[in-house]
């Protein structure tokens, strides 16, 4: 009995951590950058200079705004959460890199480590029982 509980507290914890998650990523980090353009992208995409990949930077900065912007919405309704959550771990790593080469203050360099931490967390436990993930799975 207490084993249940104890995954229904589990699957609950990652539901809000996703939806909370989700919605950050949708709406405060996604949004303007889908929307931003190629003028946007370009400067985000720029980022991957620092791993010594400096061709089509706004090809790069659309990648990261689909995987900040679409990758919040399927972590919202818990769809290919570690597929997704790979993706966005991705984007978390050059963002890290990009701050620690600019120098950035601790506050810019920390968040997406943080991030990261959220997304490896996800990668290992999945979406938890409130998610299309396992509605899909239970279907099979």
């Amino acid at each position: 009995m207490s084993e249940k509980i104890s995954q229904t507290k589990t699957d609950l914890g990652l539901f809000i951590l996703r939806l909370g998650t989700g919605i950050s990523f949708i709406f405060i980090h996604g949004w303007n950058k889908i929307f931003g353009g190629p003028e946007i992208w370009s400067r985000i995409g720029g980022a991957m200079a620092s791993f010594g990949i400096d061709f089509m930077p706004a090809f790069w900065g659309f990648m990261a705004a689909v995987s900040e912007f679409g990758g919040g919405i399927m972590l919202l309704l818990g769809l290919f959460t570690r597929t997704t959550s790979s993706f966005m771990a991705f984007t978390m790593i050059v963002a890290f890199s990009k701050h620690i080469l600019n120098h950035d203050p601790w506050s810019k360099v920390f968040y997406p480590l943080e991030m990261l931490t959220i997304f490896l967390a996800l990668i290992i436990m999945g979406a938890g029982k409130y998610s299309l993930d396992a509605l899909i799975s239970r279907k099979k």
